[in-house]
């Protein structure tokens, strides 16, 4: 078998979408891939006929996307595939193309356009649907920018000033467009009833600046009325559901933990507006937090199916699939390790995308265990020598049990050295776990030891684990060092005298943070980081609530707090070569914290470089156009090989 390789990028299949037919007779999912040539990814939509498990490639156009079934035999996708409809989007003019396939196969027929960009779509009746829209307030093809709010942009969308997610009705038949909620709201959840009658949305109304809350709204189809049925303000809801005839919803009023606070389960009666707790003891992460390089697309963390709400949760390092029903009572339906990356079910029968068993995402049904229904990437692991991680456990010292992993370099052999490379995960709410990600196999097949751990700050374990306000560079730290001191005791070939150490986000600002506090690492690779608190207060579009939240101080009322808690600060006592990667277009950590930081290196004498990624923002390791993924990754690795090789 060969080694892995970073070109094996381009024959990664990567899944996502994935939505069962009303009857359950048919799962509909899409199939991403990175496409060398064009350099960007192309996306199909796949169909598994459940009553036989057979497969088949429904659209070949490969620009397939927000796909709902129109019935049991019909599909409508989103897609740009006439000529005049390329041309039209090439002159700036926003709508958005929808085609219907019946899964009998045959060609796709065009039917209907929309002219908005449509970010969702559900359908209500034959003739009526509901769209989640982009909504500008303002005239944004001018040759200058208007700020009067903040955020005023958006890593991934650019400029946002005074554009807002929109809900719409739209009737098929007379091409009517009708707004439903208002054009200074933002709605980032809907939901409609069974019955049809009834709309449920998440929306946060601003104007100036907008506050970390939200409000619960229902809208009336029949009185065209709508009625806010916000229970706590602030509150933060992190999505609702009608569940028979009730609602359930899943929030936090932020006031013990902050903007991170886990959510809790409530339920709602609509008629006599009492809200009831379901969950007071949860203290789970209602989301997928397992970090991993190879996913691409948008997957379902909820869903409700006859008297229960589905949803996944963060434990520790893996996450998994539970449901809850009204009484409050939650069962937990998947026990292996790994990670959930979206799931459906209908009628009791549940699929999911599944980071399983340290393989690539393939396709599940869970009965009594988890069954795997797709091969997708199963000849390429298997061709590859992939190296797995070992785990164990060590006490940190303040008696926190933690845990950690090792990866064993590709043909290891007994009684050589190898470098090692300290991988730092983002977030810092987020968790590594045991499963397959592409960078660390690189590594692995270069000859090093990767090492990765989840220090306080990290998801999975609560909301005081996970809390590290006003903390960051103190506890995540003693963590992180602690973690390295017990890996290079438990394993004697790793050599002390050749660690590298890497992390983006959250991870590059703790790499910032280690080299100007440690000499221990003889290499450094930092990505996307943060170096200054105080810059970063007022340039990026989580900055002035997030910074103030998880650093507890503003520019204002504790400065040197901040700048107590900024790498910068301590860059005068780097010596660490440095290697600084950053995208051009990256507005959640934006490129002056990159800039900062190497401009203090070089004032200071330290060996650094600076590579920036054109077009490329904050997600660049994980959607970013694939050869500019491909010159990140290469650009590590051959810093590490100069500086722990050579």
């Amino acid at each position: 078998m060969e080694k892995i390789k970073i070109e094996d990028l381009f024959n990664f299949n990567f899944l996502s979408g994935i939505s069962l037919s009303d009857d359950g007779k048919y799962l509909a999912f899409v199939v991403s891939k990175a496409n060398e040539e064009k350099n960007n990814y192309t996306s199909n939509i796949w169909l598994l006929d459940t009553t036989d498990s057979k497969l088949k490639k429904l659209t070949t156009y490969g620009n397939e996307s927000n796909f709902i079934w129109l019935d049991n035999k019909t599909i409508l996708f989103q897609s740009i595939r006439e000529d005049d409809e390329k041309q039209r989007k090439q002159n700036g003019e926003k709508f958005s193309s929808f085609y219907k396939i019946s899964v009998d196969g045959g060609e796709a027929e065009k039917y209907f356009e929309i002219p908005l960009i449509v970010k969702k779509i559900k359908k209500l009746d034959s003739e009526n649907f509901v769209i989640l829209g982009e909504y500008n307030i303002y005239d944004n093809d001018k040759d200058y920018i208007i700020l009067d709010e903040i955020p005023f942009w958006s890593n991934g969308a650019g400029f946002t000033n005074k554009k807002r997610t929109r809900l719409y009705l739209f009737n098929l038949k007379n091409k009517e467009i009708i707004p439903i909620s208002g054009e200074y709201e933002n709605v980032s959840h809907f939901d409609i009833a069974k019955n049809g009658k009834n709309i449920l949305f998440i929306s946060n109304e601003y104007k100036d600046k907008m506050e970390i809350r939200s409000d619960l709204f229902i809208y009336n189809l029949e009185t065209k009325g709508k009625e806010k049925l916000t229970h706590d303000d602030p509150f933060r809801y992190a999505y609702a559901y009608f569940l028979d005839d009730s609602i359930i919803f899943a929030g936090s009023d932020m006031k013990n933990f902050g903007v991170n606070e886990n959510p809790k389960f409530y339920l709602l009666d609509p008629k006599s507006k009492k809200v009831t707790l379901l969950t007071p003891n949860f203290d789970l992460s209602i989301r997928n937090s397992v970090g991993s390089d190879c996913r691409y697309g948008s997957y379902n963390n909820a869903a409700v199916d006859e008297n229960y709400l589905y949803f996944v949760t963060t434990e520790y390092s893996s996450s998994y699939l539970n449901r809850i029903d009204k009484t409050g009572k939650i069962e937990k339906l998947t026990v292996n390790g790994g990670s959930i990356d979206g799931f459906d079910v209908k009628n009791g029968e549940i699929y999911f995308i599944g980071l399983k068993n340290f393989k690539l995402q393939e396709i599940y049904k869970l009965e009594k265990a988890e069954k795997q229904v797709t091969f997708f990437n199963e000849r390429l692991v298997n061709e590859r020598k992939i190296s797995k991680p070992e785990k164990f456990t060590f006490t940190n010292k303040d008696g926190i049990e933690l845990e950690g992993w090792i990866i064993k370099p590709v043909d290891f052999e007994e009684g050589k050295k190898y470098p090692a490379i300290l991988d730092i995960h983002g977030g810092p709410k987020t968790v590594y776990g045991e499963v397959f990600f592409h960078e660390m196999q690189i590594w692995a097949s270069e000859g090093y030891v990767v090492m990765f751990t989840n220090p306080r700050g990290s998801d999975g374990r609560g909301n005081k684990f996970a809390d590290i306000r006003g903390k960051y560079g103190t506890v995540d730290y003693e963590d992180l060092m602690s973690f390295v001191d017990e890996a290079l005791k438990r394993y004697p070939f790793i050599d002390k005298e050749r660690l590298g150490v890497t992390g983006g986000s959250y991870g590059g600002f703790m790499t910032n943070w280690i080299i100007g506090h440690t000499d221990k690492f003889k290499a450094a690779v930092s990505q996307r980081s943060i170096s200054n608190w105080i810059s970063k207060f007022a340039t990026t579009d989580i900055g002035y609530y997030f910074v103030a939240d998880q650093q507890s101080a503003t520019p204002w009322d504790n400065f040197e707090k901040l700048w107590w808690h900024s790498p910068m600060k301590y860059a005068d006592k780097v010596k660490t070569p440095t290697l600084f990667i950053h995208s051009d277009e990256d507005y959640r950590c934006w490129i002056a914290e990159a800039i900062q930081m190497f401009t203090s290196f070089k004032y200071f004498g330290v060996e650094s470089r600076l590579v920036i990624l054109k077009g490329e923002n904050h997600d660049l390791s994980r959607s970013g156009k694939p050869k500019n993924r491909i010159t990140r990754l290469r650009e590590i690795t051959n810093w590490f090989n100069k500086y722990l090789k050579e």
